[in-house]
């Protein structure tokens, strides 16, 4: 049974099990940085691809259950649209940056999440899309320019070391993780086991996550992101933060169903504010598995 070691965690467990060995849908967001949303959604259904909304609330956001290769269309390579899982697009939803902000996304690449900051910010302020490694920079070089983001400058820094010299509004820390919640997508090249390279990532992404804090202005708000279902990567990173920074969890309000964090594992206790964090699963929002936690740092 996979991700057993989850039954206890995990709502509804026999329809998460059976939710992994469906297809995941492809999810598209539409780019009103280039164009209209009920102009493209309008476009694409007459050209017979079948759309419904993700989000009551978002008009940019649709679920196309029968849309294998949106890369060959027209309004992909146009950039109107953007393949991109629904719960990866929650967590800039949940940021939320300010027209004008200074905005930092600690690890950028592919560029969805970052072009999506800029989308919210309508182009304005500056996005600072930081990616280490030089051949994950040319794909998300090549998003931003395809979607029409010109508020964005992309930097190359290792994120627990991305230097201490400007403070920012908003920061984006979608940290390198075990990925158990892409699954669905990856299968079946996904394996799952215990591996040393595994059992390192809950220490580097502790140092993100402090590190991500320190260039947290007074007040400004961080989104850390996984798309894995380990407590140890999640709720057990912001409980480290929590005890050794002033950082307060922030509410997360989502339109999608979806459940909150958990505040014991095994043998931890958590700080009881990690409810207000977010797990997102495949079997109530049929994207890829997400955790979000809102973090801000007192003025």
């Amino acid at each position: 049974m996979l991700f057993e070691a989850y039954s206890e965690l995990i709502p509804d467990f026999q329809l998460f099990q059976q939710a992994l060995f469906r297809p995941i849908p492809t999810h598209l967001r539409i780019n009103t940085l280039k164009a209209r949303a009920g102009e493209v959604v309008s476009g694409l259904r007459e050209k017979g691809v079948l759309l419904r909304r993700s989000l009551k609330k978002d008009d940019t956001l649709y679920t196309a259950p029968c849309l294998v290769s949106p890369g060959n269309l027209l309004e992909y390579f146009m950039g109107h649209i953007h393949p991109q899982a629904l719960t990866s697009c929650l967590a800039t939803i949940a940021l939320s940056p300010g027209r004008n902000a200074l905005v930092l996304d600690l690890c950028a690449s592919p560029g969805g999440k970052t072009s999506h900051l800029a989308q919210l910010m309508g182009n304005t302020g500056l996005v600072v899309a930081n990616e280490l490694y030089s051949n994950r920079r040319i794909p998300l070089g090549n998003t931003l320019t395809r979607l029409g983001v010109i508020n964005s400058v992309v930097t190359g820094y290792q994120a627990q070391e991305f230097p201490l010299r400007q403070q920012f509004d908003y920061i984006l820390a979608d940290v390198p993780c075990s990925g158990e919640g892409r699954f669905r997508k990856l299968r079946p090249e996904f394996t799952y086991s215990e591996t040393k390279e595994k059992a390192l990532l809950p220490a580097l992404q502790k140092k993100i996550i402090q590190r991500g804090f320190e260039l947290l202005k007074p007040g400004g708000k961080m989104i850390y992101a996984t798309c894995t279902y380990n407590p140890a990567e999640n709720e057990e990173v912001v409980n480290c933060l929590l005890n050794e920074q002033e950082a307060r969890l922030m509410p997360i309000d989502l339109d999608v169903k979806h459940v909150t964090g958990i505040t014991r594992w095994r043998n931890r206790t958590y700080a009881r504010d990690l409810q207000r964090a977010v797990r997102c699963y495949p079997h109530y929002c049929d994207s890829v598995g997400f955790f979000l936690a809102g973090i801000g740092k007192p003025g």
